[in-house]
């Protein structure tokens, strides 16, 4: 059974959240603070982390950050908050999900069980390639010139989708429903932000030719040869 952490300093929250993965047969484990949480995923990561942002000692963003930094554990954010702007810092930040309060219990299961979808072994076993870009599927590795990648569930679930039809360009609505396939009220600013870390992490081995956008039409994937590092 997936292991959940579900940080929140509302004890309310905490009981709902809990309550409901619990009945969806998970294991959940909470926490009332970022740095408590901290502490947890020492002794033990989590399968995934239900993530409230607004907390006084560490915000849910100062903890994102700093778990990326080690780890690509899938988080959703919980926030009050439902601008854009701050829907698009959580994603540029590694987050994979985030929900705004209040929220259904139901859907917010839902949420979950399709990132832990996301992130588990992949039907293919077969390794893809393309140029010096390699994905494994079942062993959720991803490789450029040798070099490892670490991505969240959902940044791989994309690069993935990108590699399987190399030479097709994706809309932005494509790329969303292959990425979010049981969840909907994603706005296309999400996958720019997705799109834009891929990029990113594939520059730091030197893969600055991995994702294309075609203007006015959507992304392919590119060469893959890290031409221009």
């Amino acid at each position: 059974m997936p292991r959940i952490l579900v940080v929140d300093d509302d004890p309310h929250i905490r009981d709902v959240v809990a309550f409901a993965l619990t009945r969806a047969g998970m294991v959940v484990g909470t926490a009332r603070t970022g740095v408590e949480a901290w502490v947890e995923v020492q002794r033990r990561m989590p399968d995934l982390i239900v993530l409230d942002i607004g907390m006084p000692d560490m915000d849910g963003l100062s903890f994102c950050q700093r778990l990326r930094a080690v780890a690509a554990t899938p988080i959703l954010f919980l926030s009050a908050r439902d601008e854009e702007v701050d829907r698009v810092l959580g994603f540029e930040l590694g987050g994979d999900d985030y929900v705004t309060k209040p929220f259904s219990p139901r859907e917010l299961v839902a949420r979950v069980q399709a990132i832990l979808k996301r992130a588990g072994p992949a039907v293919s076993a077969s390794a893809l390639e393309a140029g010096r870009l390699r994905l494994e599927p079942t062993a959720h590795r991803a490789q450029f010139a040798d070099q490892d990648l670490t991505l969240t569930a959902l940044e791989f679930a994309i690069l993935q989708h990108l590699i399987q039809r190399p030479h097709q360009v994706f809309s932005r609505a494509q790329i969303l429903a292959a990425a979010y396939p049981a969840q909907i009220h994603v706005s296309d600013r999400t996958i720019d932000s997705h799109i834009r870390n891929l990029r990113a992490k594939l520059a730091e081995v030197g893969c600055r030719d991995g994702i294309e956008t075609v203007h006015g039409v959507g992304f392919r994937l590119g060469r893959c040869q890290g031409s221009g590092a």
